[in-house]
């Protein structure tokens, strides 16, 4: 009997690092409602009415507070909640940040990496690994078609760069310890550019458009013009549950393989595009774009071939670029007039699983 995503997760010990930022919140609280039993290890959140605290979801998971670049805490904490299932997403995730921070950037997103898959290699409980990098772990050649799992890794800057080591560290492990490991599957996903209600961070331009626009300020953009593809949160999450329950019950079926979890390529838009469709729901919105000299590199086009997906797993991206958009405008409008965030992410979850 095939056994689907809502079914799966039911009663399954699912372990998330990262819990606490945007994609895993969004992904802690589904895996609640499907009815799983979910541990997260995180830093605390990092922004104020960051979406783990609007969730409520200390109360409905097991919260541990934690570094993954402290290898003997994760592995403890890991070890003792004995979990089928790990989803790793963990990082420091903002290009412009590296460029401030690098030792920070790599040591979370390489040396973290190395001690979650250290942990993973000790824990015998656990039977599927998804761990999650970027889209821009590929070196980007402003192709105007999708980088393939097997294209060249690397990039310019250090966010790139470690998302690409990262890859390299993940590829060590299946190849030395996991790709004998008796009932165990791993693979690793690239999916970049997700936009969705509830995310608060510094310097990613859904939030800065939405506290824009909720304060009246005008909204400045620096780089209008640059394309992206642009994804609701929920597409490759749900990428992820697929991967997982795969690996699950298949696990030397495409053990230790890369997997892109992208939008249509209709999706691919540029920041201006999105910023109109975006502020629609708001009035007197005013969109300032100056030159703005100086400015760390950013790639201007990037996005991924998801043939991979579509074909082995049969996943598709469900929201087009307007559903994503306004969607995720409405959960923050919804919010904003009072409603509970819980309710609004709930609905969501639900609309999109019956599409």
């Amino acid at each position: 009997m095939k056994v689907n995503v809502q079914e799966f997760y039911h009663g399954k010990k699912v372990f998330i690092t990262g819990h606490t930022g945007f994609k895993g919140a969004w992904l802690a609280y589904w895996l609640t409602q499907l009815g799983a039993s979910v541990t997260g290890y995180a830093l605390e959140p990092e922004y104020e009415g960051s979406l783990f605290d609007k969730l409520k979801l200390s109360n409905v998971i097991n919260h541990y507070i934690g570094d993954v670049r402290d290898l003997d805490h994760l592995s403890s904490v890991m070890n003792g909640e004995s979990p089928d299932i790990v989803f790793h997403l963990a990082a420091q995730a903002l290009v412009r940040r590296s460029y401030d921070d690098p030792l920070l950037t790599f040591s979370t997103n390489v040396i973290g990496s190395l001690n979650l898959l250290e942990s993973v290699r000790h824990c015998p409980s656990i039977r599927s690994l998804v761990y999650i990098t970027s889209d821009k772990c590929y070196w980007n050649n402003e192709w105007v078609w999708g980088y393939r799992e097997t294209d060249a890794l690397g990039g310019p800057d250090p966010y790139s760069a470690s998302k690409a080591c990262a890859e390299h560290v993940f590829k060590s492990y299946y190849l030395s310890y996991f790709k004998n490991r008796e009932n165990f599957g791993c693979g690793s996903t690239r999916a970049g550019n997700v936009i969705g209600g509830g995310d608060r961070a510094i310097d990613r331009i859904v939030p800065d458009i939405i506290r824009a626009a909720e304060t009246g300020s005008p909204i400045t953009l620096r780089n209008p013009q640059s394309t992206r593809p642009w994804q609701h949160v929920m597409d490759p999450l749900y990428g992820y549950l697929t991967i997982g329950m795969h690996l699950y019950h298949h696990p030397q079926k495409h053990n230790g393989e890369g997997w892109n979890f992208g939008p249509s390529n209709q999706s691919i838009k540029t920041v201006l595009e999105l910023t109109k469709v975006l502020t629609s729901l708001w009035d007197n919105v005013h969109i300032e774009t100056p030159a703005i000299q100086g400015q760390p590199h950013e790639s201007n086009l990037l996005h991924l071939s998801i043939d991979k997906a579509q074909t082995l797993l049969k996943w598709e991206p469900r929201l087009h670029f307007h559903e994503a958009v306004t969607q995720t405008g409405e959960w923050y409008k919804r919010v904003e007039n009072g409603d509970d965030p819980r309710d609004v992410t709930k609905k969501q979850i639900a609309d999109f699983m019956n599409v």
